[in-house]
């Protein structure tokens, strides 16, 4: 009797300890604290020493913050939008944030010691497989479609591979030739529908700081716009223009005496009549329609522009040339890396509407991008 007592308070204590009495509930044991995972880095290798680097939580949904300065990430800091290029000695420290939980810090140093006017990376374009071939899926995607892209284009935008109408796979928009060139070609496939392409690097290419290089020829005649030029990675949570715009060609209609080529800048404050541009008038008997090397010199409060001479840019704008324009932000040093967009526009306000002297198909064709260290 005395045995089957003691079994008994055994089992109403065991009783007690899980229903709560005295002791933890079932329900917080084993329960354990929700945490984010830090971020994770990895590389890919560029040129000279150079990486690209990208930035991965293994919890769903986080949202990556980080900086490169050395300094402590916090949600006000830059978003991680994309593969980024270091070419230049710093630290990146990381957190990733997912359900307001944030994660442990990560941190990483990098030191690749690359001298002033080095090679980092570049797009060649390179072709040995004898057909046109699609431009590197790993730099390369695609703005499609035909919403005007704010602008009234008249074109429709045709990624690779679409046979989407009137997209063509048989007489493609944009390819790698096998002569080693990126071809961006204008079309009219019926009456009042044309059609070009959009490349940007987006989601899967962008750099900070450097000398940035396009050499590039392109159509000249009444209604092409082509261009290659930067956004900023932060254009998902910022929008335009904040993010920032950086022209680097740029140009319209047919060539005129002399030809020329803009180089301009955009942010909150500085767009439209506001903007800041300057024009380079090409010397006697060139234009635009010849081979040029097309460049921008980005450093820390700095963007200058050149054509064919590194040496002597035709244009430098500075956080001093905002003064004087009521609510304008210089975009350019805030830790975010840009991507990198080439396209021809058919139409659209600034060039206005083709007519019957327009050519197509016309192409803008693209030798290679480079980027180097400053």
């Amino acid at each position: 009797m005395k045995l089957r007592s003691t079994v008994l308070m055994g089992i109403l204590l065991s009783i007690a300890l899980l229903s709560g009495c005295g002791g933890a509930s079932a329900s917080s044991i084993g329960t354990p604290t929700p945490t984010t995972a830090a971020p994770t880095v990895s590389t890919t290798p560029a040129q000279s020493t150079a990486v690209i680097v990208s930035l991965a939580s293994a919890t769903s949904g986080a949202i990556i913050y980080y900086t490169v300065d050395g300094s402590a990430p916090t949600t006000a800091s830059q978003q991680y939008q994309a593969p980024f290029l270091v070419a230049s000695n710093l630290t990146i420290k990381a957190i990733a944030v997912a359900s307001g939980i944030n994660s442990t810090v990560t941190s990483q140093s990098f030191s690749p010691n690359v001298a002033s006017g080095t090679l980092v990376w570049s797009d060649e374009f390179a072709n040995t497989t004898g057909t046109p071939a699609q431009p590197d899926p790993h730099t390369w995607t695609y703005d499609t479609g035909n919403s005007g892209f704010g602008n009234h284009e008249l074109e429709n935008y045709c990624a690779w591979g679409s046979s989407t109408s009137p997209c063509s796979t048989t007489n493609p928009s944009a390819f790698v030739g096998t002569d080693g060139y990126l071809h961006i070609t204008a079309q009219q496939p019926s009456a009042g529908v044309y059609t070009s392409a959009r490349l940007k690097s987006q989601g899967l290419f962008s750099f900070q700081y450097g000398r940035l290089e396009f050499r590039a020829q392109v159509p000249e005649a009444q209604g092409f716009w082509p261009a290659a030029w930067l956004l900023g990675n932060n254009i998902d949570t910022l929008n335009w223009p904040a993010c920032g715009e950086q022209d680097v060609l740029e140009r319209v209609n047919a060539p005129l005496t002399p030809d020329w080529n803009e180089g301009s800048i955009h942010g909150t404050g500085f767009t439209g009549a506001a903007g800041l541009g300057t024009k380079y008038n090409f010397p006697a008997g060139q234009t635009a329609a010849g081979w040029h090397t097309y460049g921008m010199i980005w450093s820390p409060g700095t963007v200058a522009y050149y054509i064919d001479d590194p040496a002597h840019p035709y244009a430098t704008f500075t956080t001093a040339s905002l003064n004087g324009l009521s609510g304008a932000v210089w975009p350019f040093d805030t830790g975010q890396s840009n991507f990198i967009i080439l396209n021809l526009a058919v139409g659209g306000d600034w060039p206005g509407l083709p007519n019957g002297t327009t050519p197509f198909p016309s192409e803008m064709l693209v030798d290679y991008v480079r980027i180097y260290t400053n």
